[in-house]
This record gives structure tokens, sequence and C-alpha cells, in this order.
């Protein structure tokens, strides 16, 4: 299955990976068919890192299912979370680089990793727009 995320720098094509991370599709699928990312802002932007967006008000968070084998590789699409590793809710972040400190090393909390749960087929060009954009307070 297959998203569009419009963008004021362009289209991004999400392919979701339902079968190795159906909890965290699941939730983003939700999210996003609810309207929840419309005119959403990617608040944290890291050029050589990643580009994160989501916002509030969020749901009850899923657990995490970094194990799944999937990998913090660039063009990659994982979800956000607090230190606690079952703590994602409704940010995410693309991967700009390859992240491999964040993938599942072991069931500990240092271990966890962020899971994983699609990958970028089309407009990696407009993530990287995005990571060379300025942000800031405005007000």
């Amino acid at each position: 299955m297959a998203i569009e995320l419009q963008t004021n720098k362009g289209l991004i094509t999400i392919e979701l990976e339902a079968q190795k991370a159906p909890k965290s599709v699941d939730n983003f699928t939700r999210y996003v068919k609810a309207g929840h990312y419309d005119n959403t802002v990617f608040h944290r932007v890291i050029d050589g890192f990643m580009i994160q967006g989501g916002g509030f008000p969020t749901r009850t968070p899923v657990n995490n299912e970094a194990d799944n084998g999937l990998k913090n590789v660039i063009g990659t699409v994982a979800m956000a979370r607090t230190n606690d590793p079952n703590s994602a809710t409704s940010q995410f972040f693309i991967n700009l680089v390859n992240n491999d400190f964040l993938d599942f090393r072991s069931k500990t909390p240092a271990g966890w990793g962020y899971t994983v749960f699609g990958k970028i087929t089309a407009g990696m060009d407009v993530v990287n727009r995005i990571a060379k954009s300025r942000t800031g307070f405005v007000g």
C-alpha cells in the first residue's frame, strides 16, 4: 500500500510495509485518513540526518516493532518516539542517510531502536529540498 504526501515542496510517495510493521502502518494510516497530517510541518529538520513531522493531538502509543528486520537506511520512514521504546504516536521521520545506530539491537531500553514502517518510492528530491529548508520560531 502506498500513500502520497503532498508538501509545499512537492509530492512524496511512501510505500508502507504492512506485513513487517502492521501496528505502525495501521497507526499511521489512521492518522492519514483522519486528516491529521493535513498542513503539518516538518518541525525537526537536520540535514545529513533526518526530517521529522507529525503533531498533536495524538492517540494511544503503539508498541515498538523495530525488531521487524527493516533498517533505518536512506529514504526509509520510521516512527519517532521518546526514550520510552513504546511511545510512538503520530510523529514520523524520513532518514536522509543510513542511520544504523537507530536500528533494533536488543529488547532493552537502549537497544529497541526506531520502527521503520515504509520507504520513499518517489519524491526523495522533495525530501532533500525539505532537508535544506530553514526552520525556526515565527511570531
